[in-house]
């Protein structure tokens, strides 16, 4: 039962991240903090879901034609070092201040979005 359960979340992270294009992670990390993972184990948990969402997102957009691969490429291989150095400074920061963090990254995003739409 929880397997389904965690599918159908699956779903909404899924729906949601093919059509805003961030990923997921700003709903799935959020779903994991709320059933007690620490922060650590909430994003890394949220990759594997984020890898397989984003793969599946990735051929539908392609069937698209909704793809700069070029520039894909290069915000990818920079992403390639900033996902290294991500996990280092997460070790440093409590679930609580992680909590905080995320929810003001959340919040300026939103408000930069309204006010510049």
């Amino acid at each position: 039962m929880q397997g389904l359960i965690y599918m159908a979340i699956g779903i909404v992270v899924g729906t949601g991240a093919a059509f805003t294009g961030l990923g997921g992670g700003f709903l799935m990390v959020p779903f994991l903090l709320f059933l007690g993972y620490p922060a650590q184990k909430a994003v890394g948990t949220s990759f594997v879901a984020i890898l397989i969402i984003s793969l599946s997102a990735l051929a539908a957009h392609g069937r698209l034609s909704n793809i700069d691969y070029t520039t894909g490429a290069f915000l990818g291989l920079g992403g390639l070092l900033g996902a290294q150095i991500g996990p280092i400074l997460l070790e440093h920061v409590s679930t609580g201040q992680f909590k905080k963090l995320f929810a003001l990254v959340l919040v300026c995003l939103a408000g930069y979005l309204f006010f510049n739409a």
